[in-house]
C-alpha cells in the first residue's frame, strides 16, 4: 500500500511539473510574413501573479488514525472520543496553478476495550500522533478569483505514542507500531476573504474525510 501511494504521488507532481513546463507561446513563421500563434490560454486568473508564501490552520473530521487503535483477541473495541486532528502547513506558491510546502497535524483518539465474553470493560486504549508531510498543492484555472480549487497531495511519516491501561492499572505493552507512513489526498476549493485572508474547505482521505479552516497570506 505504502509503494503505491508514493508512485501516485510522485506521478502526480511529475504531471504538475510538466505542465508547467509546457505552458508557453510559440511563434510560426511562414515565408514572408510571421504571424502569432499562441497556445489556448488556462483563464487569466494569473494576471499580476507574484509568488506567496502563506500559512493555513485547520480542522478535520474523523480523525482517520482511529483505524491504527489495536486489535486484541477476545476483547471488542467501544465508542471512540477524538482530539484533532489539528493541521497547521506554510506554502510557497512559485506559479499560478502550484504550491510547495510542508504539512503537520495533530490528534489523539481514546476507545474502550469490552471483554467478549463478559462485556465489561478491560482497558482503555489510544493512541496519539504527530506527522509532518511535504505538500504539494495544484490550483485548478477559474474565471473566478475569489474562488480556488485545487488538489492536495501531501506525503510523509507518524511519530506514534500509544496508551493500553486495564481497568487494574497494568499497561499493556505488546504491542504493534501503528504505520509510520502519512499522507493525505484531498480536493477543495479556497475562499479569498481579502487580499491576505482565505477561507477553505476539502474533502479527503488520509488524517481525516473533511475539513476547514483559514489561510493567511504573509
Amino acid at each position: 500500500m505504502k509503494k503505491y501511494l508514493f508512485i501516485v504521488a510522485i506521478a502526480v507532481w511529475a504531471g504538475v511539473v510538466q505542465a508547467n513546463a509546457q505552458y508557453s507561446t510559440r511563434v510560426y513563421v511562414s515565408p514572408g510574413y510571421a504571424r502569432p500563434y499562441h497556445h489556448p490560454r488556462r483563464p487569466a486568473v494569473n494576471s499580476g501573479f507574484r509568488p506567496s508564501l502563506s500559512i493555513s490552520l485547520g480542522y478535520g473530521f474523523p480523525n482517520l488514525d482511529k483505524n491504527y487503535l489495536g486489535a486484541f483477541t477476545n476483547a471488542n473495541v467501544g465508542n471512540y472520543s477524538q482530539t484533532g486532528p489539528v493541521s497547521g502547513s506554510i506554502d510557497y506558491q512559485f506559479t499560478p496553478y502550484t504550491s510547495i510546502g510542508i504539512m503537520g497535524t495533530y490528534g489523539k483518539v481514546t476507545a474502550p476495550y469490552y471483554d467478549a465474553f463478559t462485556n465489561t470493560q478491560a482497558f482503555t486504549g489510544s493512541v496519539e500522533n504527530v506527522s509532518v508531510m511535504l505538500n504539494l498543492v495544484n490550483y485548478f484555472p477559474t474565471y473566478n478569483n475569489s474562488v480556488s480549487p485545487y488538489l492536495r497531495t501531501a506525503i510523509g511519516v507518524n511519530s506514534w505514542s500509544q496508551n493500553y491501561t486495564s481497568s487494574n492499572g497494568n499497561k499493556i505493552t505488546d504491542v504493534p507500531q501503528p504505520n509510520e507512513f502519512a499522507y493525505q489526498v484531498s480536493l477543495g476549493v479556497k475562499f479569498r476573504l481579502s487580499n491576505n485572508t482565505g477561507l477553505f474547505m476539502e474533502a479527503g482521505y488520509g488524517k481525516y474525510i473533511l475539513a476547514g479552516g483559514l489561510s493567511f497570506k504573509l
